[in-house]
């Protein structure tokens, strides 16, 4: 079974993808969001890739340099063996204090033993592969440009033969050599030990930024892995946190759930800056924090669910036709029509996001006023808007609903909003705003209650169970001992648990019954077992799911429930977050025990 063995390399601007047999199947440039420029991940023979070869008879083994984002892949033939070392260069500039981080990738070719030999199969096809790319051999590089759909072009430097390369030669590897795959020409021409340099100046960097991360008594590898890949997929310019590096992959094979992830959804945020925080890496969580409040629209205009990674609001979503899609599933999408729908849960998310500031950052806030007024203009919106119907957590493309999730999010937002005004001691909104949390509060037990399966629900009226009301403990709405939470986790465990795994929902929606698991509520199922005293189970289960990580400890969005196969865009910010929080869990739970055995 063919699975998402692939790793993730990255420097804050752009990511690769890199198979565990070390071809590069999947890269935009210059950023995140443009068009492809290798995309042999949406299909097999159009989308552009850049192979090493080797015959038969080598071992291949991958892995990443420990507690960085460079990514090795051994090739070993007896005595034959060499390395490549896949980066994108992140280094802080000498001079200024910024860093250095170009629209380039560097695979560092290292002679470990012997003379082994290895082809390498250069094939770029620029702007997703919709025109014809060609190539020419200069004397310092190789050119690829494209102007069929618009004229681009990408350049290869190496320090091999580079005709050689281009035929797909066998290259006889004596002494270390490179290739730098780059979206603008060099004004000096790279040289194998500049390369060298790069290298190391890269390792450094991720050395030094794991550096500041604690360390925790359990799963600290685990904690670190995904961190340094969520650092990965947050965009230095703007402080924007993207959901993933891929655009399609679907969440079922042959099956048309395929979106786009390479954009910045507003929902994230709350997590991304406790857990970011908790890290001790506050800086990244006030950039991302500081993309938030620039969002924030005029008084009366309506928040967006999600931006693009350079705050853009218009996120027109296309479909590529003539790309095949990963194993055969279309459509292959570009852009996502999701940023025009309604969710009444991003105003709480936002509140909570507000909130998190000023409890943080109290000593550091420079914005206050903005904030309140933000914060004002949150409680008017939520309060005119609150018992209106929504899409929904889960984007239903179909009719509004009242979904529990956005119910609870709207009392979020309220009790958040009462907590910041005593903050700034503006009692007369404390009065005023209490009276509608209450409300809010109320009416949630009232009607998201289902006595005859004893749970919350998905929506008013319902009987479907939803994932997503697990959220109720840890945004504080309900105690995780209240017998009302119990039964929740409970009921989701026995309907919406599949050998371990989680259904987001169970109910049919636009596209029919879902057939994977959402690796992220299976987290949040975890982490209610924790919170309501099942820790022994809840552990199983974590120990479990780690397992069905690919071979680098990734997780994309999605986990088959019958292959266990990984599923969905990929690697999924979400999904590492929630892997971070419950590993922080546990390990919190380690060092206290061990605290309570020293003080017996």
């Amino acid at each position: 079974m063919e699975n998402l063995d692939y790793g993730i390399i990255g420097n804050c601007r752009s990511a690769a993808l890199i198979s565990k047999t070390g071809s590069l199947d999947w890269c935009c440039l210059p950023q995140f969001d443009s068009t492809s420029v290798f995309a042999k991940l949406l299909d097999e023979n159009n989308g552009g890739s850049f192979e090493i070869k080797v015959e038969e008879d080598y071992s291949i083994h991958q892995h990443y340099h420990k507690n960085t984002a460079i990514l090795v892949t051994r090739y070993a033939k007896d005595e034959d063996i060499f390395e490549v070392h896949d980066f994108m260069p992140r280094h802080l500039k000498l001079n200024n204090g910024k860093y250095n981080a170009p629209p380039e990738i560097v695979r560092y070719v290292k002679h470990i033993s012997g003379a082994p030999r290895f082809r390498a199969i250069y094939n770029p096809k620029l702007e997703y592969g919709l025109g014809q790319t060609d190539h020419h051999v200069k004397a310092n590089f190789v050119v690829s440009l494209t102007k069929k759909s618009k004229f681009d072009t990408l350049f290869l430097y190496t320090s091999f033969n580079k005709n050689t390369v281009m035929d797909g030669g066998e290259i006889v590897l004596k002494e270390d050599g490179f290739f730098s795959i780059c979206y603008n020409e060099k004004i000096l021409k790279p040289t194998t030990n500049k390369m060298a340099l790069e290298l190391e100046r890269t390792k450094v960097y991720w050395l030094d930024w794991v550096d500041k991360t604690p360390t925790y008594r359990q799963f600290n590898n685990e904690i670190i892995r995904s961190a340094i890949t969520l650092k990965m997929l947050t965009y230095d310019r703007t402080g924007a946190v993207l959901a993933a590096a891929t655009t399609s992959l679907p969440e079922t094979i042959g099956e048309v759930r395929n979106w786009d992830y390479r954009f910045c959804w507003i929902r994230d945020a709350s997590m991304v800056i406790k857990v970011v925080s908790e890290l001790g890496h506050k800086n990244s969580a006030k950039r991302y924090l500081q993309f938030i409040i620039d969002l924030m629209p005029d008084k009366d205009e309506k928040l967006q669910i999600m931006y693009g990674i350079n705050k853009e609001k218009t996120l027109t979503e296309h479909t590529l036709d003539h790309l095949e899609g990963y194993k055969g599933s279309k459509p292959v999408r570009i852009g996502n029509a999701a940023y025009k729908q309604r969710q009444n849960d991003i105003y709480g998310i936002l509140m909570d996001v507000i909130y998190e500031q000023l409890a943080k950052f109290s000593n550091d806030i420079e914005n206050g006023e903005e904030l309140w007024s933000i914060t004002k203009g949150i409680v008017w919106i939520v309060g005119k808007h609150w018992m209106e119907p929504d899409k929904g957590i889960w984007e239903f493309r179909g009719e509004d609903r009242h979904f529990t999730f956005s119910k609870v999010l709207c009392w979020v937002a309220l009790d958040r909003a009462i907590k910041v005004a005593k903050m700034f001691g503006k009692h007369r909104k404390i009065e005023k705003w209490t009276a509608l949390e209450q409300e809010i509060k109320k009416d949630i037990h009232e009607n998201a209650w289902n006595s005859e399966i004893n749970a919350f629900v998905q929506s008013y009226g319902s009987k479907h169970l939803d994932a997503s009301v697990l959220l109720m403990e840890s945004y504080g709405f309900i105690h995780a001992k209240d017998p009302k939470y119990v039964s929740t986790v409970r009921a989701i465990e026995e309907n919406l648990s599949n050998d371990g795994l989680l259904y987001r929902y169970k109910n049919e929606d636009d596209f029919g019954l879902p057939s994977s698991s959402f690796t992220i509520c299976t987290f949040w199922f975890i982490n209610s077992l924790f919170k309501i005293g099942e820790e022994e189970k809840a552990l199983a289960y974590f120990e479990r799911l780690l397992s069905y990580s690919n071979h680098l400890g990734l997780f994309s969005e999605d986990i088959d429930f019958k292959t266990k196969r990984l599923l969905g865009n990929f690697p999924q910010a979400y999904s590492h977050l929630a892997l971070i929080e419950c590993a922080i869990n546990f390990s919190k739970k380690k060092s206290e025990e061990k605290i309570l055995e020293s003080i017996g």
